[in-house]
């Protein structure tokens, strides 16, 4: 049967998310989910919106959401949006900025959805590969795009990009710059400031990390009035479930709860940083929520990945030429992290 998608669309290859099992015992550490629940505010809230709404639509302007976010980290409400994630407002920006043959710049490797966003409009990707340290690429304050998207912290590496680098590339792109900055809140700092004081900056956040509520899919996104009167046009009518829109409120309200998770995370990361050259692997320095290591000896690290799995222990693999080698680890509890060690001790380098 012959299916009339656009010729884009039949040729490119969509977006593989991390897997996600259908049966039971699995350690899962490979989608960067939270392994800590969130506030206890947030089941209340989601259990009072769930009485005697759900018949309703949603508010479609996020109204409540957008203005505790708008409190909680010092914007103007006309200067927030929300997403269904940040990979529903990365879509918002690709419809308003990409256009057929349009370019968007990116370091890579990265998060790979952007690919798959620009190809969906027709535009191109114009991949600047990373150094082996991961810093910013000189390349990308000469590549020329409609848009520049610079993930910091960066997935996969976990490497993050300096608050004062990125404003130098600010000035110096000629379209807009995204910084998605859905690791932000286990790093030492975040380019929210941008959002203020730039025209051409946009900031992304998602709840699916730090706040535990990947389920919920909740996303924001900071910028001028003009970047966002913009995305409100092109995004879906009712883009946000009632729920979500009460768990993400929830959550903002009680940032506290959020911070201790994220100091957990933190704590075990370093740990699991500490002992990985023990079983084999070196890590990359990480400002996220996971690791990224290496495996010695240059060797694949699909083996690895596929007795691991075997173990019922998910961690993410990319078969992809600089990523061969490496496994990429979302730090879980200390309980997590030792039966992961352990096995790949039993395994061996």
């Amino acid at each position: 049967m012959s299916v009339p998608f656009r010729k884009n669309v039949a040729r490119m290859r969509g977006y593989q998310p991390g897997e996600q099992p259908q049966d039971g015992g699995f350690i899962k550490l490979n989608t960067n989910e939270n392994p800590y629940p969130p506030s206890p505010g947030v089941r209340r809230a989601i259990l009072a919106e769930a009485k005697d709404t759900l018949r309703l639509y949603p508010d479609p302007d996020a109204t409540r959401l957008r203005r505790q976010a708008a409190l909680t980290y010092g914007f103007e409400l006309p200067r927030v949006i929300a997403g269904n994630g940040s990979d529903d407002l990365l879509a918002m920006i690709a419809r308003a900025f990409i256009g057929e043959g349009d370019v968007l710049c990116c370091p890579t490797p990265t998060y790979t959805l952007y690919d798959t966003l620009v190809r969906i409009q027709g535009g191109k990707v114009r991949g600047v590969p990373y150094p082996d340290d991961y810093s910013l690429p000189p390349g990308l304050f000469r590549a020329r795009g409609s848009v520049t998207v610079v993930a910091s912290p960066n997935s996969p590496s976990g490497t993050s990009v300096p608050l004062a680098t990125l404003d130098r590339l600010a000035a110096e792109v000629t379209g807009l710059l995204v910084v998605d900055e859905a690791y932000a809140d286990f790093a030492e700092e975040n380019a929210l400031s941008l959002a203020r004081e730039r025209a051409n900056v946009i900031v992304l956040r998602t709840f699916s990390k730090s706040f535990s509520l990947a389920g919920m899919r909740i996303g924001l996104g900071f910028a001028h009035p003009r970047i966002i009167e913009g995305l409100a046009k092109v995004k879906d009518s009712y883009n946000m479930s009632r729920l979500a829109l009460a768990a993400g409120e929830a959550a903002l309200r009680d940032t506290a709860s959020m911070e201790r998770n994220a100091a957990r995370i933190r704590k075990t990361r370093e740990r699991l940083v500490s002992r990985l050259p023990g079983v084999g692997f070196t890590p990359f320095p990480s400002r996220a929520n996971f690791v990224l290591a290496r495996r010695s000896g240059g060797k694949s690290a699909k083996p690895v990945y596929e007795e691991l799995k075997n173990r019922k222990i998910l961690v993410r693999y990319f078969d992809t030429p600089r990523l061969r080698d490496c496994l990429r680890i979302t730090v879980g509890t200390d309980a997590e992290i030792e039966a992961l060690l352990s096995a790949l001790r039993k395994i061996g380098g």
